[in-house]
């Protein structure tokens, strides 16, 4: 045997060069990558065959006359795109097989990396053997074994395998990991990057807590590839009784996919649901829909009205489909379509579908597109009720169509700036009032200032619109004794607003004070906006009047009612910040000349003086913030409007409060005619809530709850909670759901629900 001396040698051998494929990672990612500084990370490429060339690095080389080839010292080994170091690697000639020993490690293409005591393969790294084998993969994902077998360059076969992808303790490396699966054996597919293991166990800090005959997943390198994803099971649901889901994931190619899942219950017939997803070059795709045998039989109730309703064709066959598209025409225009449907909302509660508890399903197709200052939308919608005690779908409408355009014109020569607005469409009702609207807003604006600091804007704006309409005395508008009807209306509107700021500092330069006097002044013919006009009403059945609309020209939420008359609103704003401390706040007035055009009740303009408003905004340091805001009426004493949110605590403790006060309001929707009789007792109770919440974080530990309740109705809205613990590799989430939605006389009982995340594998629920 020759003897080299003791220097490093660099070589390439173009015969009996060494071949290999990557030990890809099977396991499905879920979380972010935990992957250290200093692991190996190559660009994948082929896997290498006999006739690459090989090329090492070593500080010793010895050659044998049986020729067996031994490097020693930090041997390093590259073939293609893999890498393997060594303390000593014998490569025999004759037989062409490898043997790595001491502080082995071999370097794949994806990024993972295989450690172990020997190593040794034949045929290149297509076969070969190994003891004491550690993988270190994607997202700190680790898989050891007492000895491998590995079969065609793509088959690895590990005995008594380890996988976890927790942490390693850095004080104590050999204390149990918080989660491992134990398993006699397990097979590392690296062509189809699955791993399989037989007999397992999967323990929690040592403990074994379940048992898998055979457990199979995918490697923590694959984004998307199809299987079967984890299992979800309830033991007791009202509804469902005890229940499982089995789900499959259809990864169909780089931009599309599907998720298949079968629900068998033990109370009513299986269900089986299905989302398609595409992600294209000029849009996307989000379809779910499901269908099912429901035996549920829902039985005649009286609703909140005191009626008795029915609930037929509220089993059987059911299904639902929601549907999302949306595709870029051009780079100006855009089309897309929202589509909700349901077969019953009885279907939706039973089966636990997402959007139960709402009032309607809303569906819409669209086309909108923008320009320089200039936005355009067409649309058409169409309403499912699902509370069949309150909402009739013959009574909901359908628009067909409806069109929106906005322009905002750049200044011209005076110095103002013009804007356009329309919005016409043309509601149909089987059962109710049907009209078509044409609308058309102008509004001017010129700003200027004076020497005197003062801010002003002088508003010049006309609101037209015109309607025909049939079946007026039906709802939503209840007017007196009118079939059908052709009308319209036009006002002009001017308004002149003051706003003069006052600043100064103090805190030594570090705070700034602003004290702004605020006024208006709006002349419009005083049109009696009254709910009695025979006139249609489909934007406008709400009137806000609060600090937000105090300076609005039309505090109506829509066009189908405008403010008119003449009214002078005027406030003081101020506000005060210093060193991350701020207060600020508002209060103001209106003033109007008619009152007696029957003004909506509890409005707060119930006389010439309307009832002040105001709101305040305290936030002193990063442990405290609240908003409040209301209107007082003088006359009765009383608030007619009020609402505030305050927050306060520390991080690891944040404490929440909300309190709601509103009136009532004389436009609803689903009422009876409120003309000629009283409206429904429901309708006629103030909203008053009160909420509250909490969060805390300590540690690997989590919490938070809330709660909503009405004290008008002496009754919980919703309420709920978790409480979990979550490190590197592992989380726990307990969630308490209490729902008090009632639709179809039933509302469902509380729902508790555990998930497990293990990371690298999934997610695993249980509901109760």
């Amino acid at each position: 045997m020759k003897q080299r001396s003791p220097r490093r040698y660099r070589a390439s051998l173009a015969a009996a060069a060494l071949t290999g494929t990557a030990l890809a990672s099977p396991f499905q990612a879920d979380a972010s990558s935990m992957r250290r500084d200093n692991s190996h990370v190559v660009i994948v490429g082929r896997p290498s065959s006999e006739g690459d060339p090989l090329t090492y690095l070593t500080d010793h080389e010895e050659y044998d006359k049986n020729g067996v080839v031994t490097w020693r010292g930090n041997v390093r080994v590259w073939q293609g795109d893999h890498a393997l170091r060594a303390d000593m690697i014998r490569y025999d000639r004759n037989t062409g097989t490898l043997t790595a020993q001491g502080h082995v490690a071999l370097m794949e293409p994806d990024g993972s990396t295989t450690y172990a005591d020997t190593l040794e393969f034949s045929h290149g790294m297509h076969d070969g053997i190994g003891t004491a084998l550690y993988l270190r993969m994607e997202d700190n994902a680790k898989l050891a074994g007492n000895g491998l077998r590995r079969t065609h360059g793509v088959i690895n076969d590990l005995s008594k395998a380890v996988y976890t992808a927790c942490e390693v303790c850095s004080k104590d490396p050999n204390a149990l990991p918080f989660w491992q699966f134990k398993a006699y054996n397990a097979t590392q597919d690296t062509q189809h990057k699955r791993i399989e293991f037989d007999h397992a166990w999967l323990q929690m800090l040592g403990i074994p807590v379940f048992y898998f005959p055979l457990f199979s997943m995918s490697d923590p390198s694959v984004k998307r590839q199809s299987g079967f994803l984890m299992p979800g099971i309830s033991p007791h649901d009202r509804f469902l009784g005890t229940y499982f889901t089995i789900p499959y994931f259809w990864a169909i190619d780089q931009h599309q996919d599907a998720t298949i899942r079968l629900l068998a219950s033990s109370r009513t017939g299986p269900e089986i649901t299905g989302q398609y997803r595409n992600r294209l070059n000029f849009g996307t795709i989000n379809i779910t829909a499901g269908t099912a045998f429901d035996t549920h039989r829902a039985n005649q109730y009286v609703n909140v009205f005191g009626n008795s309703v029915g609930s037929s064709n509220e089993y059987g066959l059911q299904g639902y489909f929601f549907g999302r598209a949306n595709f870029a025409i051009n780079q100006h225009w855009q089309a897309g379509a929202n589509i909700n449907l349901a077969s019953s909302a009885n279907y939706m509660r039973d089966y636990r579908v997402s959007g139960y508890g709402q009032e309607t399903l809303n569906s819409n197709v669209y086309a909108e597109g923008y320009g320089v200052g200039a936005y355009t939308r067409i649309d058409a919608q169409a309403y499912q009720g699902l509370n069949q005690g309150v909402i009739q779908n013959s009574q909901l409408p359908w628009v067909l169509p409806r069109f929106t355009y906005a322009f905002q014109g750049r200044p011209d020569a005076l110095g103002g700036r013009l804007s356009i607005k329309t919005t016409d469409f043309n509601v149909f009702r089987s059962v109710g009032t049907s009209d078509q609207r044409g609308q058309l807003a102008l509004q001017w604006d010129r700003p200027f200032q004076n020497r005197l600091g003062q801010q002003w804007l002088f508003t010049a704006r006309v609101d037209s619109n015109v309607y025909r309409a049939t079946n007026l005395y039906m709802q939503p508008i209840y007017a007196a004794r009118t079939d059908h009807a052709v009308t319209g209306q036009a006002l002009p509107t001017i308004a002149l607003r003051m706003n003069w700021p006052f600043l100064r500092s103090f805190a030594h330069g570090n705070g700034a004070q602003i004290f702004e006097p605020m006024a208006q002044v709006i002349a419009a013919p005083n049109s009696g906006n009254s709910s009695t006009r025979n006139r249609p009403n489909e934007d406008s059945l709400a009137y806000e009047f609060s600090d937000t609309t105090l300076f609005s020209l039309n505090r109506y939420m829509g066009t189908d009612r405008l403010d008119g008359g003449l009214r002078a609103n005027f406030g003081i704003h101020q506000s005060w910040n210093w060193r991350g401390h701020e207060v600020d706040m508002l209060a103001g007035e209106s003033i109007q000349e008619h009152i007696d055009h029957n003004r909506i009740p509890y409005s707060g303009l119930d006389h010439h003086l309307s009832d002040p408003v105001a709101r305040i905004r305290i936030t002193p340091n990063n442990a405290f913030d609240m908003t409040a805001r209301g209107r007082y009426n003088p006359w009765t004493h009383q608030f007619d409007y009020g609402e505030g949110l305050i927050s306060t605590g520390a991080p690891i403790l944040r404490l929440t409060a909300g309190y709601v006060y509103a009136p009532v309001t004389p436009y609803y929707y689903y009422a009876t005619d409120y003309v000629t009789q009283s409206p429904n007792a429901p309708y006629l109770q103030k909203t008053n809530e009160i909420t509250g919440g909490f969060s805390t974080h300590w540690r690997n530990y989590h919490a938070s709850g809330f709660f909503r309740r009405s004290l008008s109705r002496k009754q919980f809205v919703a309420n709920g909670g978790t409480i979990g613990y979550s490190n590197d590799c592992f989380g726990l989430d307990v969630m308490y759901i209490k729902q008090y939605t009632r639709i179809g006389g039933i509302q469902r009982n509380t729902t508790i629900l555990f998930n497990f995340t293990f990371k690298t594998i999934g997610t695993f629920g249980i509901n109760g």
